[in-house]
C-alpha cells in the first residue's frame, strides 16, 4: 500500500523509502569491492595460486547470470518484499559465515550461496525506484541512487583494506549488516506491489512484448558496451597503464580511480536538473562523447594532472549515462512486469562485465595500451550511433 500522503507531493530526498533503497544499493555493490583487498592474504592462508583467487568473484557473480531473471519474475508475481527480504538475509548469513571457513572449497560454496542472495539486489533496487517515483522525480531518484552506488564503490575497497589488516576474514563481517537492513525493508519500506492476477503464460507473453522493442534492444546493446569499456579499458587496463608509465604504487592507483567514482557520484546527483533541461537521448550522446574524449586522452597522459583530468571526464560521462539509461528502461515497463524487465537488464550488464576484459584484451595484444584505450573510444562512438538510430527521445 502507498502511504496516505501521495508520493507525488514530496521530493525524492524527503521520501524515507528512497533511503531504504539506498541501503539495498550499498549491499548490491558490497560483495566484490569490499573483499578484493584481502585477496593476497587469502592466497597465503589457503595456499592457493593467484589464478585460483579469481574464483572468489566468479562463484559470487555466477548465480546472478542464472537466477536474476528468475528472481525478477518471482518479484513480479509474488511481490518485491517477498524476494528482497530473504535475499538480504541469505546475503548476510552466507557472507558472514565466510569468516569461519577453514578450506578454500567451503569458502567458494559460501560465496555461491551469498551470490544467490545478491542476485536480485542490483535489479530490485532500480525496480523499486520505478515503482515509487515518476517523471523527473524518477530521474532524480535514479541519480541519487547512482551517487550512493558510486560512493560505495569508492569506499568499500578502503574499508575492506582496513579490516583485512586484522585478518583475511574480517571483511566478511560487513555482509552481516544486510540482516538489519532486511528488517528495515520489512517494517519500513512502503511500496506498491504489482497485481499478480495474470496467468503465467499471459504474464510472460506480455513481458516479452515489453522487451521486444527497438528502443529497448538499443539500450540493452548500449549497456553491454558500457560495461565492456568499464571492465575492459578502465578497470582492467587503466591500473596496469599507471603502473607501466608512472611506476605508480597501489595507493596512487586507487586514489586515481576513486576520483572517477567521486565525480560520478557528484554528477549523478544532478541528474534531476539535467533531465529538466535536456532530453534523455541528448544526455546519452553527451555522456558517450565524454567517454570518447577521456579514453582518447589517457594514452597521451604524460603527467598526473592529465591522468586525473581524463579520469574526471570519464566519471562525468559515467555519472550521466548510468542513471539516464536506468530511468529510460524503467519508463518502458509497467509495474506488473518491471522486476523481470530490469532483471534482464542486470543479466545484460553481467555479460559486459564478463566479456569486457577479454574483448579489450584482444586489442591490447595487437597494439598495447594505446589500442586498449582507443578501442574503448571507438566503442563510445558506436554507442552514439546506436542511440541516434535505435533509441527514442
Amino acid at each position: 500500500m502507498l502511504p496516505d500522503k501521495s508520493l507525488k507531493e514530496i521530493t525524492p530526498l524527503r521520501d524515507s523509502n528512497l533511503y531504504i533503497i539506498f541501503l539495498v544499493t550499498l549491499h548490491a555493490v558490497m560483495g566484490v569491492a569490499s573483499i578484493t583487498p584481502a585477496f593476497p592474504a587469502m592466497v597465503r592462508f589457503f595456499n592457493i595460486s593467484v589464478h585460483e583467487i579469481g574464483l572468489m568473484i566468479v562463484m559470487f557473480t555466477l548465480p546472478g547470470i542464472i537466477l536474476t531473471p528468475v528472481m525478477g519474475v518471482l518479484a513480479d508475481r509474488f511481490g518485491r518484499k517477498t524476494i528482497l527480504i530473504p535475499s538480504l538475509f541469505l546475503f548476510g548469513i552466507a557472507g558472514f559465515s565466510c569468516t569461519y571457513s577453514k578450506s578454500f572449497e567451503f569458502l567458494l560454496v559460501l560465496r555461491f550461496l551469498q551470490g544467490i542472495g545478491a542476485a536480485s539486489l542490483g535489479s530490485l533496487n532500480i525496480t523499486l525506484i520505478g515503482d515509487l517515483f515518476s517523471g523527473t522525480r524518477r530521474g532524480a531518484a535514479m541519480g541519487y541512487n547512482a551517487s550512493v552506488l558510486s560512493i560505495g564503490t569508492a569506499s568499500y575497497p578502503a574499508i575492506g583494506g582496513m579490516l583485512a589488516m586484522f585478518g583475511w576474514n574480517y571483511p566478511f563481517l560487513l555482509p552481516l549488516l544486510a540482516i538489519p537492513t532486511g528488517f528495515v525493508v520489512l517494517w519500513g519500506l512502503k511500496n506498491p506491489e504489482p497485481p499478480h492476477n495474470q496467468k503465467l503464460n499471459d504474464y510472460l507473453r506480455s513481458a516479452w512484448k515489453t522487451i521486444n522493442r527497438k528502443g529497448v534492444w538499443g539500450l540493452f546493446i548500449v549497456n553491454i558496451l558500457i560495461f565492456v569499456i568499464l571492465y575492459g579499458s578502465y578497470l582492467t587496463y587503466f591500473p596496469l597503464f599507471l603502473e607501466s608509465r608512472f611506476n605508480a604504487e597501489s595507493l596512487f592507483i586507487g586514489l586515481s580511480m576513486s576520483s572517477m567514482s567521486i565525480t560520478t557520484a557528484i554528477v549523478s546527483a544532478t541528474l534531476g536538473w539535467l533531465m529538466a533541461h535536456f532530453t534523455n537521448k541528448k544526455l546519452l550522446v553527451y555522456g558517450f562523447l565524454l567517454y570518447f574524449l577521456s579514453l582518447l586522452l589517457i594514452p597521451h597522459a604524460v603527467s598526473w594532472l592529465l591522468v586525473i583530468f581524463s579520469v574526471v571526464i570519464f566519471g562525468m560521462g559515467h555519472g550521466i549515462i548510468i542513471p539516464t539509461i536506468q530511468t529510460m528502461l524503467v519508463n518502458y515497463a509497467p509495474i506488473k512486469e518491471r522486476a523481470a524487465f530490469m532483471s534482464v537488464n542486470s543479466m545484460v550488464l553481467r555479460l559486459g562485465q564478463t566479456f569486457g576484459p577479454l574483448f579489450i584484451g584482444l586489442f591490447y595484444s595487437i597494439g598495447g595500451f594505446n589500442f586498449a584505450f582507443y578501442s574503448g573510444s571507438a566503442i563510445a562512438l558506436v554507442m552514439i550511433v546506436i542511440v541516434l538510430v535505435m533509441v527514442k527521445k
